[in-house]
Parts: structure tokens; C-alpha cells; sequence
């Protein structure tokens, strides 16, 4: 393996980098549920979404890994996803099998310029500042996703509002977010992935105990892994 991946020349090892890998996903799995929730608004089905979502992923993430060997994962994106449900669906009125044929030809023009180095130079070209702006942008909108998910903000009289704070799913989410926060100014290596497990193992407790179910979750995973949620989206461009 320190032959294929070069560890010592980047300084790292494989523990290392087995620790970031389960960091990165744990905190990348959010977009296993909340992309087909914000696709199926279109009219696809959940189902396809939610096992499309997997294999792109995994695809994307193998690709990074073991073709071009850097530490990268790749899964479908936060704001694309909102820019096809909300701008070109909604707002255009394009249906999502139209929108759909858009992504394919906008996915061959990105081979293109990748391939003829053209995606480097227009890299460059764009200011320092505003690819943090994009970065800070994306981060706050997923922020904003989860907030919303968690039904901790009100918006029934026009402004944002804090609910009552006595949903267990509300109080398991502050608590992670909390021991996160914790963990990371502390400085305990693993932090973040730590915190995610630690709330998970909560979950399970609250779970065991009848505090909290998720429904809509088991029945995405009950109606996934069959021909129908395949068909019913694949080659709908």
C-alpha cells in the first residue's frame, strides 16, 4: 500500500488515513437522505435517488482514491441539487426527466475542458476570494438544510423563530452539535467523528427505548434495493 499511495511522501500513515476516510463519511452521509428528499420534489422517485446517490459516490470516491491517489470523496453536492429542484425545475418549469438530459450534457462539456486542461485555466482565473466566498456560501446553505431538517427554526409568522426545544430528535442533534464542538476546541484528534458516533450510539439508545423512530428512513431503505426503484429512474433522460 505505501508503494500505490506514497504515504511517507505526504507525511501521513495508514491509520491516519482510516481515521479521516470514516470522518469524511460520517460527515459526507448526511446526503444519502437529504438529496432524495429535495429530488423527490420534482417528481423522481426517492428510491431511485436514494440508491443513486450510493453508487455515485462510491464511484466518484473510488475514482479519486485509486485512479488519481488523493484524499479526496465525491458525492452528489449541496446547491446543485437545490439549483435542479428549485431553479430549473420550479423555477424554469422543466420536468425532471428534461433537467435530467441537462446534467448528462453539462456532465460531457466537464469532460471536455478536464481533458484539454481548460478547467485549470478557468480554475486560476477565478479571485482567491471568491472561491472562499463559495465555500463559506455552500457551507452556510447546508447549515440552513439542517436547521430546517431539525425543525429548530419557525417560520409560521414570516420571521425565524426558535421552537420549543422538546422534540428528542431536536435535543439528540444539539447534543451532537455540542460534544462536537467541544471535542474540536479541545483539540482530541478524531473529534468529529467521535462526536458523530457518540450521538449515534445515543440515537440507537433513544431508539431501544421507544424516544425517537424515523419512519420515512426505513421506508426509503425498505423500497431501495429492487428492480422497480432502479427502472423507474434509470434512462428517464
Amino acid at each position: 500500500m505505501e508503494k500505490f499511495f506514497h504515504f511517507k511522501k505526504y507525511g501521513t500513515k495508514l491509520s491516519v488515513e482510516i481515521i479521516a476516510g470514516l470522518t469524511t463519511f460520517f460527515a459526507m452521509a448526511y446526503i444519502i437522505f437529504v438529496n432524495p428528499d429535495m429530488l423527490s420534489q420534482t417528481g423522481m422517485p426517492k428510491e431511485a435517488v436514494f440508491l443513486a446517490t450510493i453508487i455515485a459516490s462510491a464511484i466518484g470516491t473510488l475514482v479519486m482514491g485509486l485512479y488519481a491517489n488523493v484524499p479526496y470523496a465525491s458525492a452528489p453536492g449541496m446547491g446543485l441539487n437545490a439549483f435542479f429542484t428549485f431553479v430549473i425545475c420550479f423555477g424554469l418549469g422543466y420536468s425532471w426527466q428534461e433537467a435530467l438530459a441537462m446534467v448528462l450534457i453539462s456532465g460531457i462539456i466537464n469532460i471536455i475542458i478536464t481533458v484539454t486542461k481548460l478547467r485549470k485555466l478557468i480554475i486560476i482565473t477565478i479571485p482567491e476570494g471568491f472561491k472562499n466566498a463559495i465555500g463559506g456560501g455552500i457551507g452556510v446553505f447546508i447549515a440552513y438544510v439542517g436547521i430546517k431538517n431539525l425543525g429548530l427554526l419557525s417560520f409560521a409568522s414570516g420571521v425565524p423563530e426558535l421552537v420549543p426545544l422538546n422534540s428528542p430528535s431536536l435535543l439528540l442533534a444539539i447534543f451532537g452539535i455540542i460534544l462536537m464542538v467541544i471535542l474540536v476546541v479541545r483539540n482530541v484528534k478524531g473529534g468529529i467523528f467521535l462526536a458523530i458516533l457518540g450521538t449515534t450510539l445515543v440515537s440507537i439508545l433513544l431508539a431501544l427505548f421507544g424516544f425517537s423512530t424515523n419512519a420515512e428512513m426505513t421506508s426509503i431503505l425498505q423500497g431501495t434495493f429492487t428492480w422497480s426503484s432502479i427502472s423507474n429512474a434509470f434512462s428517464q433522460l
